[in-house]
């Protein structure tokens, strides 16, 4: 089970390695994702919070990068944070999700990307539920729903 203390690790000192990657030029990510999902997972932007009705969604299955078909999440660690964003409290895997320290916008936070093909998935917080504490806020664009 990851901890906040290892995310900062991994942050600051190395990500794990990835079980594989994938390398697309924008062209070639533009020809597979829709604008929004370009904007979003490649150039780092966010979804407005309540745009999508993934925040409700908590039948059983998985979530998937919607660039790359990396397994990310289950739904068994999905829950309403009342962000108006999906959120997680663990990843699928330790090494599906690279962490990296983000102090844009005037604010210190832990970005989250997918650790195979390095899209932006949103930020990962030291304020969730038990046991973990972890809430991973993740951009819907990002994710695609995987049924079981």
């Amino acid at each position: 089970m990851l901890t906040w203390q290892k995310i900062l690790e991994f942050a600051n000192q190395g990500n794990p390695a990835a079980d594989r990657k994938v390398v697309k030029s924008d062209t070639e990510w533009r020809e597979i994702l829709s604008p929004e999902a370009f904007h979003v997972t490649r150039q780092k932007g966010t979804e407005r919070p309540f745009s999508s009705e993934m925040c409700g969604l908590f039948e059983p299955g998985r979530y998937a990068c919607a660039c790359c078909d990396t397994l990310l999440f289950d739904a068994q660690q999905k829950f309403d944070s009342g962000t108006g964003w999906p959120s997680f409290t663990q990843p699928a895997q330790i090494n599906a999700i690279a962490y990296h320290a983000d102090n844009s916008h005037g604010m210190q936070r832990v970005e989250t990307l997918c650790n195979t093909c390095d899209a932006h998935l949103g930020h990962v917080f030291p304020d969730g539920p038990p046991p973990t504490g972890l809430r991973y806020c993740i951009n819907a664009l990002s994710l695609k729903k995987i049924q079981d």
